[in-house]
């Protein structure tokens, strides 16, 4: 337990039968339940999760893969390592909603993510939960860009890729002070989970900038604590192109999702007019400036155009600031920025004769 709270941690892991076993073995002592979810490997995760599982629940557990949210075995009651295999690929957050459905039926209070590919440095769970453990915040994520020290260790093409997404993610969750979403080390509350339409969440590696629109329409705080970036030698299985195809998307769809809900359908807002207008200018400006532009090159007169085209294009950009400026102000008391964890009064404790009964509401 972490000050009163019951903890979960969920390890994701698919192809990371180098790293996952010691994963699994650094999750600290008092986190009381952890839920390992292997997305249908074709390396030996499984063979490795189940061995490792199997040693910390100082028991043989039989090893079969199962349907997906099943167990690997019966006899839950007593065992801290809770071990789940999809049987198709699901996607990096099916394997998050996975773990998060388990521990939601077993009623913990604080589910942790972990991935398996050993980049999450156990030895800050603490920084990670407390914002949660302590009613700060629903959700909780590292952040890799607050401070330059933390960044030292990301290439400067990850970071400018990052960079990116987080200006993007801005737009499309409506969490404007928070950053790096890419960054799967994240709390969230139990009764977060319960809210939650998990059907409704992407599956795939969108799934962390999806997750945060979902908690801004159903009005959760988040919190973004301070860690560094960690790389070693895991190959990411991420396919660029495709990714940035698929999250753009995402994000756009995303975007326009939550303006309608938040600005529409509960109630019509003057930001939603703001932002079409900007994205109206915007787009008739680059019109009209390219108008402008293929005119002069065929030696006409374009000096009109190009008056419309900045025009529209100020026009656009006024409008844009305006609608970013009402959109921030709607959700910044659901952000808790820069969260600094004090590490004072700490209440861990985990007896190792208190078994957790699955399925049921812990005390």
């Amino acid at each position: 337990m972490y000050k009163g709270k019951t903890i979960g941690v969920v390890v994701t892991a698919y192809d990371e039968s180098a790293f996952v076993g010691r994963v699994i073995e650094t999750v600290p002592d008092f986190v009381d339940r952890i839920y390992v979810v292997d997305d249908a490997s074709p390396d030996d995760s499984w063979a490795v999760i189940q061995r490792v599982a199997s040693r910390m629940n100082d028991r043989v557990e039989p090893s079969r893969a199962v349907a997906d949210g099943g167990d690997s075995a019966d006899g839950e009651a007593g065992r801290r390592v809770m071990t789940i295999r999809h049987e198709e690929n699901r996607g990096y957050g099916g394997a998050v909603k996975t773990g998060y459905e388990r521990a939601s039926e077993d009623g913990i209070d604080v589910v942790a993510v972990m991935n398996g590919d050993g980049q999450m440095d156990p030895a800050i769970l603490d920084r990670i939960i407390d914002p949660v453990a302590t009613g700060e915040a629903d959700y909780a994520k590292g952040n890799r860009l607050l401070h330059p020290d933390d960044r030292e260790g990301m290439s400067s093409f990850r970071l400018l890729g990052n960079a990116m997404l987080t200006g993007l993610s801005k737009f499309a969750s409506g969490y404007w002070t928070i950053g790096d979403p890419q960054n799967g080390y994240t709390a969230i509350s139990g009764e977060t989970i319960e809210e939650l339409d998990l059907e409704s969440i992407t599956d795939q590696y969108g799934f962390l900038n999806h997750i945060l629109t979902h908690l801004n329409l159903n009005g959760c705080r988040v919190a973004d604590v301070s860690m560094s970036a960690v790389y070693g030698d895991e190959e990411s299985s991420i396919r660029y192109v495709p990714f940035v195809r698929y999250v753009s998307l995402l994000l756009l769809q995303s975007f326009l999702w939550r303006l309608k809900r938040r600005y529409v359908l509960e109630g019509f807002h003057p930001t939603v007019l703001f932002y079409a207008t900007g994205a109206t200018g915007l787009a008739g400006g680059a019109f009209c400036l390219l108008g402008a532009l293929g005119r002069s090159l065929r030696g006409k007169e374009g000096f009109s155009g190009g008056i419309a085209a900045f025009v529209a294009v100020l026009l656009g950009l006024v409008s844009l600031g305006i609608a970013i400026s009402m959109d921030a102000d709607e959700s910044e008391e659901l952000e808790v920025t820069y969260y600094e964890y004090s590490g004072e009064e700490t209440e861990i404790d985990r007896p190792a004769d208190r078994p957790i009964e699955a399925h049921q509401q812990l005390d």
